[in-house]
């Protein structure tokens, strides 16, 4: 999977994901004042799933922490990338009920403009900073391979592998699901096996083909998994079978982990692709069974502001807004973190010219530089987002998420 940080992922593709979609809940009168409030709610369309949408913002938030701090047992708290391309598989599975064509265009359509808007000003910055590129520049117009560039634009281009392997996945994706709807059971359990044959028997070349096979040999069965998910195959699993699979394999990743330290100096899930394959099928497993078998949907987002703010709910009203936002704007906020992070560190530095600044203000900590990064991700967002409302042929928002604007992409 290469040396560099892969620090998590998301989904790109945006659309609506669930297999169950979240039903309009029932305006309740409330008495706010003596008086009863039945003024009806924002429309909110159907088919969104607020506990998918939790889980793709906690994966937004634990990459950028990932970024920022470097913490090795973080992919191990909360495997973002797994997460989001079960998640993202989901999705897939649902939007293939129509032409695989119409669909494939559609992602792409959603996920190219965005990143050609980010990807000028890193190319014209690496070739300010005397890069020469080759032929291989045509990564930067649709990333079928690791885009590439010099050291200098490193940190901001190597997150790119996520956006290759999901394309990868997605023009897959009409084969595989196929395939897994003659044998799901088998096909699932049998999508780990990729991995081990790469790690065990056949090593793959040290290059732009390696890369993209091992992470797409490391993520299948989360892939697949979103597949079953959208199925019903989950739900129809015995409980205990699910979850004694699922705590072995999580077992086996972390074994494999913390005994093949010496192999990478790090128990670090992304330098350690075959743990984490098992790791991400362990713990991704258990989120979307509970999804499956109990219905987890995180209702309380989806009630109408007004009941929430007439309840003293207001901070779940204003959750369920960043939740959105989030959600609405993940590519945005994927590509331009680690410039955010970037740009926070070369803007610590000045207030080191600060006498207040340096003697009132945090400087050295980390922490600060993480509010600070996340500050700078908020100002991309409000000047960058509106990019990803053009890709999905929508009316360009500022913010979205607001009374009249709809919650998803």
């Amino acid at each position: 999977m290469g040396s560099h940080r892969r620090g998590g992922a998301v989904q790109v593709g945006g659309g609506q994901v669930g297999a169950v979609p979240v039903g309009a809940v029932p305006v309740v009168p409330a008495a706010v004042g003596g008086e009863t409030d039945t003024s009806p709610p924002p429309p909110r369309p159907a088919g969104r799933d607020r506990y998918f949408d939790t889980l793709r913002a906690v994966a937004l938030i634990r990459v950028v922490t990932y970024h920022t701090f470097g913490w090795a047992w973080a992919g191990m708290v909360f495997p973002s990338m797994g997460v989001m391309f079960a998640l993202a598989g989901t999705l897939m599975a649902k939007s293939l009920e129509r032409p695989a064509l119409k669909v494939i265009r559609g992602r792409l359509r959603r996920l190219l403009p965005p990143f050609w808007f980010w990807g000028v000003f890193v190319v014209v910055a690496m070739l300010i900073h005397d890069w020469m590129p080759g032929w291989q520049i045509v990564y930067w117009i649709v990333p079928l391979g690791d885009p590439p560039g010099n050291a200098w634009g490193q940190q901001a281009w190597e997150i790119l592998w996520y956006l290759r392997t999901y394309i990868w996945f997605v023009l897959l994706s009409p084969l595989m699901l196929r395939v897994f709807r003659l044998a799901p059971i088998p096909v699932l359990l049998l999508s780990l096996g990729p991995i081990l044959v790469l790690h065990f028997l056949w090593e793959p070349p040290d290059n732009r083909f390696g890369s993209a096979l091992t992470d797409l040999a490391t993520f299948l069965f989360c892939w697949i998994l979103g597949f079953a998910h959208r199925d019903g195959v989950l739900q129809r699993l015995k409980p205990f079978a699910v979850v004694l699979l699922s705590l072995a394999a999580i077992g086996y990743g972390g074994w494999y982990a913390f005994t093949h330290q010496a192999e990478t100096g790090s128990y670090d899930l992304d330098d350690i692709p075959l743990a984490q394959a098992f790791w991400s099928a362990g713990y991704v497993a258990l989120l979307m069974y509970a999804k499956a078998r109990f219905k987890v949907d995180f209702a309380a987002l989806t009630l109408p502001h007004s009941r929430l703010r007439s309840s003293g709910g207001t901070p779940i009203a204003a959750l369920d807004r960043l939740v959105t936002i989030f959600n609405a704007r993940a590519v945005t906020i994927y590509l331009w973190h680690e410039i955010a992070l970037i740009l926070a560190v070369l803007l610590i530095d000045q207030f080191w010219n600060v006498p207040a600044f340096e003697k009132y203000l945090p400087l050295e900590s980390q922490w600060f530089m993480f509010g600070i990064g996340w500050i700078l991700i908020a100002i991309f967002v409000l000047l960058c987002g509106w990019v990803e409302d053009v890709a999905g042929k929508k009316k360009p928002t500022l913010l979205p998420g607001g009374r009249t604007a709809t919650m998803g992409r």
